[in-house]
């Protein structure tokens, strides 16, 4: 049943919003980038980007210099100390363990090893590594985030208990991981709000217990 709804979702967000294009990103760099956007939006995790590379060009920079010194260029992050010592802790392991500041070595590995790496370094979660694994080398990795997480929830996809990314992953249809993220993410967005959210004009009215309720 679950199967069948999450394909019918993704027909649904398909056909209202398309297939999003399919860059590939820097492995590394979207590690960084996703470390940073923690707890933040995505906005301040720009900002924060922006002002760490203005600062420090080389990524090799950031693992030499004072933590005070890469916490002052996160500041706009908001937790910059936190996220300061959290990201020289994993380039630091990186460097130690790779010989240098680059995962290019991940797209050779089978992807649950790749996966097992990822988590192993300090603080990487399942978002963060299937973040990198989706987005960077392509695998059928599922991240949940805030909105997919509500959004979900409110269809009924996931209890709101426990782990959402071994919940989802089984019903994800095969081969639509990369389009179903982003597309979760703009519904969460444009109609699944927090608060005052807008059934009424979403594309997914009619298999949603929530907007039915909300609409009387």
């Amino acid at each position: 049943m679950a199967v069948a709804l999450f394909g019918e979702i993704d027909r649904r967000l398909r056909e209202a919003f398309g297939d999003p294009e399919r860059p590939r990103f820097d492995p590394l760099e979207l590690l960084v980038c996703t470390i940073l956007s923690q707890n933040t939006s995505d906005r301040n995790r720009d900002r924060a980007y922006e002002a760490l590379r203005a600062r420090f060009p080389r990524l090799e920079d950031v693992v030499a210099a004072p933590v005070e010194e890469v916490a002052a260029a996160l500041r706009p992050a908001g937790m910059h100390h936190q996220r300061a010592r959290r990201l020289q802790e994993v380039l630091r392991r990186i460097l130690a363990e790779r010989g240098e500041l680059s995962l290019s070595f991940l797209e050779a590995l089978p992807p649950k090893e790749a996966e097992a790496w990822l988590l192993s370094l300090p603080g990487v979660g399942k978002k963060t590594a299937y973040i990198v694994l989706l987005f960077a080398f392509g695998h059928e990795r599922f991240p949940v985030d805030t909105h997919i997480a509500r959004v979900t929830q409110r269809l009924g996809l996931w209890n709101g208990r426990g782990d959402p990314h071994e919940a989802l992953a089984p019903l994800i249809p095969r081969g639509r991981a990369y389009p179903l993220h982003l597309n979760l993410i703009r519904l969460g967005r444009e109609y699944c709000r927090p608060r005052n959210p807008r059934c009424s004009r979403c594309p997914l009215r009619t298999l949603c217990a929530y907007a039915q309720k909300e609409e009387g």
